[in-house]
Parts: C-alpha cells; sequence; structure tokens
C-alpha cells in the first residue's frame, strides 16, 4: 500500500519545516510506503525553498509549485489529480490534526473518511477563538440544510481518499476557494461513495487564513450554487 500526504501550502515558510520534518518521522515508522507531496499555492515567501530542501534530502518528497496564487481549493485539486497513491490524505501545513490521526481514518474502512471535531469522542486540546467555533456551526448548519446531511464538520483539513474516489471526484471539482470542502464531499456522495466522519485529536494554530466574513459569505455564495447544479440535499 501507499499513502501519498497532499499538503497545501501558501506562505507556510515559518511552520513548514517543523510539519515536514514531523511528517517524515511519523512516516518512517510505518510498514506502508509513503509520499508527502507539497503543493506551493504561489506563496511569496520561503516555502518553496522549505520544501525544495525536503525533496533534495528524500526522493520522497514532491514539490509542485506555480504562480500567482490560485487559492486552497486549487492546491488540494492539483495535488489530488497528480497524486499516485492507494489513498490520498489531505493534511493541512500546520498538523492541526497530528498525523498518526490517519489510522483511525484507515480503521474507518470507507472509500472516504474525514476528521470531525465537533464529534463528542473528538479531543480538542486546543479550542479555536469562540467566534471562529459559533461561524463553523452555522455555517455547518447551512451545509446540513442545503446539501450534506448526517455530516457535522465538512471543513476538517484532514480528509483520506482511496485512489479511485480521489480520481473520480477531483477531476469534477472547480472551487478554487475554501469551498473545496464541501464540493468535494457532495461530489463524492452524488457518485455513491460512502463518508465516514471520524472523531479525532485536533489542536488550533494560529495563521489560517481564511477570513470570516469575506470567506464565509463566498462559501455560502458558492453552497447554494452547488445546491442548484447538483440537485436535492444529499
Amino acid at each position: 500500500m501507499k499513502l501519498v500526504v497532499v499538503v497545501p501550502a501558501y506562505n507556510e515558510e515559518p511552520r513548514l519545516a517543523k510539519s515536514l520534518g514531523r511528517l517524515r518521522e511519523y512516516l518512517s515508522t510505518q510498514s506502508y510506503s509513503w509520499q508527502v507531496l507539497v503543493v506551493d499555492d504561489g506563496s511569496t515567501d520561503s516555502t518553496n525553498s522549505v520544501a525544495d530542501r525536503y525533496c533534495d534530502e528524500d526522493s520522497r518528497f514532491q514539490l509542485i509549485s506555480y504562480e500567482p496564487n490560485r487559492g486552497k481549493g486549487y492546491a488540494v485539486r492539483k495535488g489530488m489529480i497528480a497524486g499516485d497513491g492507494d489513498w490520498l490524505l489531505l493534511c493541512d501545513a500546520d498538523l492541526a490534526a497530528p498525523i498518526e490521526e490517519v489510522e483511525k481514518l484507515f480503521a474507518a474502512g470507507k472509500s472516504i473518511a474525514i476528521g470531525g471535531r465537533p464529534l463528542r469522542e473528538s479531543s480538542l486540546e486546543i479550542r479555536q477563538p469562540w467566534w471562529r467555533e459559533f461561524a463553523g456551526r452555522m455555517f455547518n448548519f447551512a451545509v446540513q440544510a442545503l446539501s450534506i446531511r448526517g455530516i457535522k464538520d465538512t471543513q476538517c483539513g484532514f480528509k483520506l481518499f482511496s485512489r479511485d474516489a480521489a480520481k473520480d471526484i477531483f477531476p469534477r471539482c472547480r472551487f478554487n476557494g475554501f469551498s473545496y470542502d464541501f464540493e468535494a464531499l457532495m461530489i463524492g456522495r452524488r457518485l455513491g461513495y460512502e463518508i465516514a466522519e471520524v472523531p479525532i485529536r485536533w489542536s488550533h494554530q494560529e495563521g489560517s487564513k481564511v477570513r470570516l466574513v469575506r470567506d464565509g459569505l463566498k462559501m455560502l455564495r458558492d453552497l447554494v450554487a452547488l445546491r442548484l447544479t447538483l440537485g436535492s440535499r444529499l
């Protein structure tokens, strides 16, 4: 088995080296083969150079880099389409969900398994500021009302896809911004893939690129557009 970890990165210079080091430390102890695919989304800092150093040291690291910045959804789509593995893990550059939590996603036994922060069994070791948690809950209410029933956290940046699911879903995705999460899950469910939401450990990390008002309004607009495109709730 081969796992490809897709790490979208935009101006992640301050924390990328530590995260890539932790990924290598953990994955090197596993019995399966692996690759870390960093997708540099037009960064203006030294994100590219940090990733390049790991690629030079270890052939299991690979960098995709382009300009200008296109958005996280574009970066995720680029990595998921390029990744050549039996399983593909979307993993945020801040490792808010520790990499070892991937074993819980594997254990779910589904083509798509996602981390769920609001689940009762989840362990939120460092919580988000209250206004971010509140905004997240309100947005999820809209997601459940308009599209994906039964999933409490579409936006967690820790998602595992089988090869078939990833190659089926992501070429169909079109949103370049932060709407990619619910878009991929909506398309996946429409295509008949089962989605398991799994409790995980998670720690809030400062430095989120999401701007609540600007990005929240755009995501709501995208959600309505996707609902009209895909039809009734899934």
